[in-house]
């Protein structure tokens, strides 16, 4: 009987709350992936040797060397090895081989070795995929909390594609990263982008068989698979798409593999490192690598050390108090030039804050880089309760004719549901906003047919006018339902914040000048 996706996102959740006793929610993720992923793993290559024995009947007449040649070749795409090999000791490094030591000291060590082991042996798929693996101590998970959490995960069905779709088994990945997110917050909201967010950025650049999806911060990977699984919903060939992700915490980069695995999508490169200090995807000529689709959902308002010399710093340096604008940088100079297109979610912030900012804005404006600004509802997002918004860009020049001078703007803020702790958007909500993006639109800048626009504010806006407001891209300014809105109070808190700390700014150097010129007693 095939199995359902509750039965196994049931049984995944119930080994999880066995860590109740140990570690907070905000942890199980540490624990749960690398185990999750290991028994699949574990369970793939133990239902493929049962083909292989069944197919020889028992290896009549092969030697040992015959015999594995034979395996990893036609039945094996990778390799679970022995754990001290030529010993007493030895045993496979499989899940079922473990659980037949559970009960014995040292669980922690034996699981350990085991992944380390199953790393080493598939240098090119696994180096490093289980991470920092610190719960394998026993001061971190006590042992019994260990084997407690194995037997209860050794209670889902069997892992393998013989027993359950790849569909189900990343399904069940996604609901654990959910899960988790929900329950842990912001933490989790460093990792997991929410599932209608990443569907809406994928629907709006959607892309096409063949062509290289790139994510310069890919958390657990979700945007990239959502590329993947736009082609196949709509009868193309998500296979046939290079997949390509940087992530600055390894044990997250780990996750983000996994993820991919468990999807059944292997043409894929999740690299580790800070992608604003040493993006890892480079030409030979040492420049960025391009790509035809971008997508990302960065840190916002990341305190970083600014570039002091480097090409993708177009139109100025973002400040050190906000990398909002450097990883947008970045961005665009990963985009082909013939077709590159991103897509990126930020704080409205990004819209109208001065100085450094200001230029950059200027300047990609003026380069016909912003194709759309979309504003998204409050509360979406498990790490912050302020509004944000899409913002798209496209390659110079390859806008259609009527939007070659222009901005479009939408105004999605109002459309949601609600759920338990936050907002989301439904079905409907992300249709009407795509059906927004590729409206028509008259002379005036507005929707030939307010229907195309799926109800929501639209307004294909020129650049003269952004230029006439000192290029503030307040998606207010624009469309008047957005600014007749009762005023979001995260929006004018960011204001009043970047205000405040321009005056300060202002009236210390002021300060500083009147006290060189021996004039004092002004800031008392």
């Amino acid at each position: 009987m095939a199995v359902t996706q509750q039965e196994i996102e049931n049984r995944l959740w119930d080994a999880a709350d066995e860590l109740r006793v140990a570690m907070p929610e905000a942890q199980y993720s540490s624990v749960m992936f690398p185990l999750m992923f290991w028994k699949y793993l574990s369970d793939t290559w133990e239902h493929n040797h049962q083909e292989f024995l069944a197919q020889y009947e028992g290896l009549d007449g092969l030697s040992a060397e015959e015999a594995r040649e034979i395996e990893y070749r036609d039945h094996q795409s990778f390799e679970i090895p022995f754990i001290s090999p030529g010993t007493v000791r030895q045993r496979r490094a499989s899940w079922s081989s473990i659980l037949a030591t559970i009960a014995q000291h040292g669980l922690g060590q034996r699981v350990r070795s085991s992944l380390q082991a199953i790393e080493t042996a598939n240098p090119d798929k696994f180096s490093r995929l289980f991470g920092s693996m610190t719960w394998t101590s026993e001061a971190v998970l006590p042992g019994e909390v260990l084997a407690s959490v194995m037997r209860a995960m050794n209670r889902t069905p069997k892992m393998h594609e013989g027993n359950m779709s790849h569909d189900v088994l990343g399904g069940a990945y996604e609901y654990l990263l959910k899960r988790f997110s929900d329950g842990s917050g912001t933490r989790a909201g460093q990792f997991f982008t929410p599932r209608e967010v990443v569907e809406l950025i994928i629907e709006l650049l959607a892309p096409k068989n063949h062509e290289s999806v790139y994510d310069p911060t890919c958390g657990s990977g979700g945007m990239l698979i959502a590329a993947a699984n736009f082609l196949k919903t709509r009868g193309g060939r998500g296979y046939t798409l290079s997949l390509n992700g940087q992530e600055a915490v390894a044990d997250t980069a780990g996750v983000a593999r996994m993820n991919l695995f468990m999807h059944n999508l292997t043409e894929f490169k999740v690299k580790v490192g800070d992608t604003l200090r040493d993006p890892r995807f480079k030409k030979p000529d040492g420049s960025v690598m391009q790509f035809d689709v971008i997508v990302a959902n960065p840190p916002y308002s990341l305190k970083w050390k600014p570039w002091t010399n480097d090409p993708r710093a177009i139109g100025g340096v973002a400040p050190q108090s906000s990398a909002d604008w450097a990883f947008v940088q970045h961005m665009i100079a990963s985009m082909d030039p013939k077709k590159g297109r991103a897509g990126v979610v930020l704080p409205h912030g990004v819209l109208f804050r001065g100085g450094q900012e200001a230029a950059i804005r200027q300047r990609v404006v003026n380069d016909n880089l912003l194709e759309a600004v979309i504003g998204l509802p409050a509360n979406l997002f498990y790490s912050t309760t302020i509004p944000t918004c899409i913002l798209v860009f496209c390659a110079r020049g390859t806008k259609t004719p009527e939007r070659q001078s222009g901005v479009l703007f939408i105004d999605a803020s109002t459309r949601f549901a609600k759920a338990k702790n936050r907002n989301v958007l439904t079905k409907a909500d992300i249709a009407d906003t795509v059906t927004a993006y590729h409206a028509k639109f008259d002379a005036g800048g507005t929707p030939v047919d307010p229907d195309g626009a799926g109800g929501l504010p639209t307004r294909l806006v020129p650049t003269t006018e952004i230029v006439a407001n000192g290029y503030d891209l307040n998606i207010g300014r624009y469309i008047k339902q957005a600014a007749a809105e009762k005023e979001d109070l995260g929006t004018l808190i960011d204001a009043y914040n970047i205000a405040r700390a321009e005056r300060q700014k202002t009236e210390q150097h002021m300060l500083a000048v009147l006290a060189a010129a021996g004039i004092e007693g002004f800031d008392e």
